[in-house]
């Protein structure tokens, strides 16, 4: 799938998606393809706020579910560990017939936080933002 750059909030991240092919599914028992996702996020300076790109596969933050029956988008689950197993969902899609724009929306879970998470009692919009809400993503 390549790479993707998007920007929102005064920040820019760049999206790998890699297809993983033919990867057995121990819940589910059958052999599946889905993709991946690792990313990197800088602020407006260039400061490296979040970077997962050196991840193995099997631990990548952005994995892929499959394509939605009603709408054709590619729904993903995101989650975490490293910022108190912070998740949520999302899709993406094509905007154009050249293919080179995806539409990306992500809506992050209500999560409870323990005292040991390091932005315990932080307000909202203090807390960690990895991922775009909504931001189109133009392939590089």
């Amino acid at each position: 799938m390549g790479i993707w750059k998007g920007t929102w909030n005064g920040k820019t991240i760049l999206i790998t998606l890699t297809k993983v092919t033919n990867k057995y599914d121990n819940v589910y028992k059958y052999y599946r393809d889905y993709l991946i996702g690792k990313f990197v996020v800088k602020d407006a300076n260039g400061l490296i706020l979040f970077d997962n790109t050196n991840l193995p596969d099997e631990n990548a933050k952005i994995i892929g579910i499959g394509f939605r029956k009603i709408d054709d988008k590619y729904s993903f689950i995101y989650n975490d560990p490293d910022l108190c197993s912070m998740g949520g969902y999302g899709r993406f899609n094509f905007t154009d017939s050249t293919k080179t724009k995806l539409e990306w929306k992500y809506s992050e879970d209500e999560n409870i936080l323990d005292t040991d998470c390091f932005y315990y009692g932080w307000a909202q919009d203090q807390r960690p933002q990895p991922l775009p809400n909504n931001t189109i993503l133009i392939k590089q």
